[in-house]
């Protein structure tokens, strides 16, 4: 396909009419949904009747935005994957990707790429020498997601197809270089027989993946012809295909490959298999990961580590961070940087973790925490969520003695303890900036203390601190963002939860923007935003999730 540019719509550079209200009137809508169990404007799930009606992924179609793509050769620009070039016109490829018969997925006039071309497109990057290759994943978030954070910002409806305008992602330009596009994220399967203990694999049942535009639709604004298809619910003898978890989708990405639910850098059969942060490593490149969401979770685990199970997060935390693992008894090398969640979320046992589980934090154990720090003979500088502590000092002080000293970053932050909400995420923001986001779907209060929000950095803190440490000394880098929290917040059907969190990633793919306006260019910068699956979000009235003018739904 010709690619749609940043001039799309034409309306890019309108002046946004910003009500000061927008971002309250959509906590009241989503408080008024979790009250009533209705809302006019939209619905979670396929039954329209009912204001939540599913709570997990999609097979939708997910948007891809690319910077430092446009012109700059086969395999980097975005349109190596997309129209004539698309892997979904062609069954032989197909085939060879599912490893299966594909002829229901097979569209002749298919202009959307696959999730593993994301892996395509930074491995072209890495071997045409491009200094900086970064992935942002925004986790869980589809169109209709980035449509919401949209009306949520401006206050109006700014476009009901294409790319949009709103987010910083959407609008800039990287001096000509940005593209769009939207990809496949279905797996190779939906399940496997796993051992985490022998670290083997058996396919076992389970759905096969795929994707007919047929019933889906071409496009990620696409009404699908009947929406149960792309949760795989589909019954009157439709077909069925798999919807991917975040550790597949990310394996995919990372390594290139399609496998099953649940894997973290393996193959459909348990092969440990390479991905784009170990290749850059061994050309000499810095490496690190930075997330909203804990350390070892299925993003920033599958782009490093190698696991039959996205569950099991402290060994997944060991590869990561240069240790003796399940899988790698004589250690990976480690990221360079890790940043993020999990700081004070504490487990007696552990089943799906392993006879090796270590009581105590669910993700990193205590004395792996002590090992890896500069102070007790580690490699890393470590940054870890203190009381009384400015966690967002204190990590850019971290970054500065890291970089000074050419060592390794590790922060640790988090909401942790006994609070309904403790899971080791950083705050969700709301809609409107704040951090008091709407209920949950079933009524959770979502309530954070000041020293929640003083000792935690923000994602895009997290971002900056990266940055520092891995451009030190001006080494070239491949780094990966996540902003995990939507996930959450779609998984929660909360309207101001998931508005807060893509405004929160954002806010970092912004600071990643200004660095390479500073410190790089374009040439030699790619960088991929894009989202590893969707969720059933589905907007009927997306005019009236924007405030009335004239009316303040401020209480």
């Amino acid at each position: 396909m010709k690619s749609l540019r940043i001039l799309v719509l034409g309306v890019l550079f309108l002046p946004w009419t910003l009500p000061a209200t927008a971002g309250d009137w959509i906590r009241d809508l989503q408080e008024r949904a979790v009250e009533t169990g209705h809302c006019e404007a939209a619905h979670w799930g396929p039954d329209a009747s009912k204001y939540s009606s599913w709570t997990t992924h999609s097979n939708r179609l997910v948007p891809v935005y690319t910077f430092g793509t446009d012109g700059a050769g086969q395999g980097i620009d975005l349109e190596s994957y997309t129209g004539p070039d698309s892997v979904y016109r062609d069954g032989r490829r197909l085939e060879q990707l599912y490893h299966g018969n594909m002829d229901d997925s097979v569209n002749p006039d298919a202009e959307y790429l696959d999730q593993t071309n994301i892996h395509d497109l930074q491995l072209a990057a890495l071997n045409a020498g491009k200094k900086h290759i970064i992935m942002v994943v925004f986790d869980g978030m589809d169109w209709q997601t980035t449509q919401l954070a949209s009306i949520a910002k401006l206050g109006r409806v700014a476009y009901t197809k294409g790319r949009g305008v709103g987010m910083h992602f959407q609008q800039y330009d990287a001096n000509g270089t940005s593209q769009y596009g939207w990809m496949v994220t279905s797996p190779q399967r939906s399940k496997a027989q796993i051992d985490v203990n022998k670290q083997t694999v058996k396919p076992s049942g389970g759905l096969p993946g795929g994707y007919s535009h047929l019933v889906a639709g071409p496009f990620p604004w696409s009404e699908p012809t009947d929406p149960r298809y792309v949760i795989a619910a589909s019954d009157g003898g439709i077909m069925r295909h798999a919807y991917t978890d975040s550790a597949s989708s990310a394996t995919s990405m990372a390594c290139g490959i399609k496998t099953y639910n649940g894997s973290i850098g393996v193959g459909p059969t348990g092969e440990p298999r390479a991905a784009i942060a170990h290749r850059a490593q061994a050309e000499g490149y810095r490496v690190g990961a930075v997330t909203s969401v804990p350390i070892s979770h299925a993003t920033p685990g599958a782009c490093y580590a190698n696991n039959v199970t996205r569950n099991d997060y402290q060994d997944i935390a060991r590869d990561l961070l240069g240790l003796a693992s399940v899988s790698h008894p004589q250690p990976l090398p480690g990221l360079d940087v890790l940043l993020g969640g999990g700081h004070g979320v504490e487990r007696d046992s552990d089943s799906s973790q392993g006879e090796n589980f270590v009581p105590g934090n669910k993700y990193l154990t205590d004395r792996e925490l002590k090992q890896i720090d500069v102070r007790h003979g580690g490699k890393y500088v470590t940054a870890v969520r203190t009381p009384g502590v400015d966690g967002a000092k204190r990590l850019a002080d971290a970054a500065g003695q890291a970089a000074r000293n050419q060592q390794r970053l590790f922060g640790f932050y988090g909401i942790g303890g006994n609070q309904g909400n403790a899971s080791g995420n950083l705050p969700f923001a709301s809609a409107d900036g704040n951090y008091d986001p709407a209920r949950h779907r079933g009524g959770e209060d979502i309530v954070y203390s000041q020293a929640d929000l003083e000792e935690n950095p923000t994602l895009a803190e997290m971002t900056s601190a990266a940055l520092t440490v891995l451009s030190a000394d001006n080494q070239p880098f491949w780094m990966l963002v996540e902003a995990g929290d939507i996930d959450w917040a779609n998984h929660a059907n909360n309207l101001d939860a998931s508005a807060g969190a893509v405004h929160s990633g954002d806010a970092a793919v912004k600071v990643i923007t200004d660095w390479v306006e500073e410190h790089s260019n374009w040439h030699e910068t790619v960088l991929i935003v894009t989202a590893d699956h969707g969720h059933l979000l589905v907007i009927e009235h997306p005019e009236m999730l924007a405030p009335p003018r004239g009316v303040s739904a401020r209480r």
